[in-house]
Order: structure tokens, then sequence, then C-alpha cells
């Protein structure tokens, strides 16, 4: 398993990181014990979560993805084998915090929670899972600016975030689904106030949706902010089982109408062009598309998640796959034909 450092924080993180938002609703906490063994086992040494977990967010399974990790940790005695990542809710989702906001007595109670449900006394990552103020994330295009929104200053949230690294839960700290301006302005005001250093931006990145490298991806590399990339299979969709309209019984798309993203006539075609491409070089098409992200140098860690083990294991293969030229050139003439068809 390859390692990439995790921003300047010193930690060394898997190429591969475990994503649990599965956890207490598709899987059971015996399913996702059996999955955290088996990634470990693989190599993979970072796992993330998120205080709202698991999806779809609701308020009668909310934090059960963090007690089934935690579980697991002190019944393997392994916290000190893994690096640990959780994410603080921004705005919305009511049934957490009564309504949450990145300011300092949410973030102190926020973290507080997760430390509890995940039964141990600090987080090696400890992310923003969304903006608190008003821009576009979760595929949102069309910025629209208000200047009497009711946003806390990134100042607010940024200091609160070194009490807990100074208090010792926090070792390092990220963003989420945030834009070029939200990264810069967060390393700008930290350098100013000698607070942490913003280590990685976890926002999607895949085959549908390059819009990392438009941005972003310069700044990963000049500041050493890595991607965290989740949803590198669309949701699935790059797997190409939902082609031609089929519903696996068990699939996220097939059992939750809410999740669109990835659902449009745009995305299907250019799922069908990229599930060709791999079938004609005899290559499974989620082991290509994962591959291509895992390519990536402005990658820090490829966030995999699965709902069976059959699934975890063609994730984990995709480690040791590396596309050669003819592919990824045919991957760059797809992408220039249909490009970003799920921003």
């Amino acid at each position: 398993m390859q390692t990439r450092p995790l921003g300047r924080t010193g930690m060394e993180v898997s190429r591969l990181c475990l994503g649990t938002m599965t956890f207490g609703e598709q899987n059971s906490e015996a399913e996702a014990h059996e999955q955290l063994d088996r990634a470990v086992a693989f190599g993979i040494n970072f796992i993330d979560t998120a205080e709202m977990y698991p999806v779809p967010p609701m308020a009668q399974t909310q934090g059960l993805t963090e007690r089934y990790i935690g579980s697991w940790l002190t019944q393997r005695g392994a916290r000190d084998d893994v690096i640990i990542a959780t994410k603080a809710a921004g705005p919305g989702l009511d049934h957490i915090r009564g309504g949450p906001r990145l300011t300092r007595e949410h973030i102190h109670q926020a973290i507080n929670t997760s430390l509890e449900r995940l039964n141990t006394d600090y987080v090696d990552l400890y992310q923003l899972h969304w903006p608190d103020r008003q821009t576009n994330f979760f595929g949102k295009l069309g910025y629209v600016h208000n200047d009497e929104e009711d946003a806390t200053p990134l100042e607010e949230t940024l200091s609160a975030l070194k009490e807990l690294v100074d208090a010792g839960k926090v070792r390092a700290i990220g963003l989420s689904n945030d834009t070029p301006w939200g990264v810069m302005r967060s390393l700008q005001i930290a350098d100013k106030l000698d607070l942490p250093r913003v280590a990685s931006i976890q926002n999607p990145y895949n085959l549908l949706n390059r819009s990392f490298e438009v941005g972003l991806a310069e700044i990963a590399h000049r500041e050493d902010v890595g991607l965290l990339a989740y949803s590198p299979l669309g949701f699935g969709v790059l797997s190409g089982k939902y082609l031609n309209g089929a519903q696996p019984p068990k699939g996220r798309l097939t059992l939750y109408e809410r999740f669109k993203r990835y659902t449009s006539p745009e995305a299907e075609a250019a799922t069908q062009a990229y599930v060709a491409l791999a079938q004609q070089h005899e290559l499974d098409p989620a082991q290509m598309a994962l591959a291509f992200v895992n390519s990536r140098s402005f990658l820090t860690s490829n966030i995999i998640g699965a709902t069976t083990m059959d699934q975890l294991e063609s994730n984990l293969a995709s480690e040791s796959l590396k596309l050669n030229d003819e592919v990824l050139e045919a991957i760059d003439d797809i992408h220039r034909r249909m490009p970003n068809p799920c921003p």
C-alpha cells in the first residue's frame, strides 16, 4: 500500500482510505467491523467518518457510524494502528446540535460528542464538513453573493480548532466541500494569527466530476493541501451497474431517491463511454475509475466505500492497478467531449 504525506503534519496516510458512511444504515455493526478488519489487514491505515453519518442523515441513526468505529477500536485495541478522520457538520440538519454551526461553542460540542462515540481521546484529522458561509458545494452551481449572510467568521472557527489542538483532542485540521477561496483564506488567517494550518481538503473527485482540477489542484501542490477524494465511483455509477435503467436491489441509488447527482442523461452517456473503454482494455470499470483517481499527483488519499465484502475487495484491488498511457489518453478524450457532467 502506498502512503502519502498528510499536508505538513508529518503523518503518512495510505493512498486508499476506508469511507464509512454506510455503517449504521446499509451496514450492521458486525459488517462494519468486518470491513475495518479487512481494510487494515490490506494495509489501509486511514479511516474517514463524520458526526452526521450514516447517510442518508436521520435523527434516529445519527452518530451510529462513529459508535461502530469506536466499538471496533476498543475490541481490537487498534487505536494506535490507524489514523482517524471525522468531521463537524455545517449549517442545516437540525437534528444535529439543534442546528449545527461552526462557532466556538458548536465546535467544542461536536468534538466532545465525536470523541465519546469513537471511544478515543483524540482524532488525527478534524474536518469542517461544509462551510458555514454561503457558497457552492454539493453540486450547486451559479454562485450568488449575499452581503447580509449570517456566517460564522473563519477566524472564530479556526481559533476554536486551535483550542482543540492545544488540548490534545485533535492532531490536524482539514476542510471539506470547500472552494479555492475557502482554502486560501483559511491558510491566510492561520498564518496571520498563528493558528493550525489546513492539511487537506475532502471534495468529490471522479471521472464524472473533475472540477477539483480547475482551481484546487494547483493549491494542493503549492500549499500542500492535498485532496481526500470522496465519491470516486460517483455513488457506484461508474461501476456501470445502473446503466440502461438497471436497479440493483441493494444499490444506493435504488434504495434512496434523494441521490440524484450522478443520474442525469449526461452522466449516463459519459458512464457508457467510460465503461466501454474499460471493457475494451479488459479492465473492471470500477477499478479503472478508482485507479484513475489513485494516479492523480494532487491526491492525498482516495476514500473508498462499500456495502459488501465483494465490493470492498474489488475496490482494494485498484491499489495495484496502473493505467497505461493509452487508457489515460482515452479517458481525457472522453472528458474533453463530455466534461464534468456531474459537478
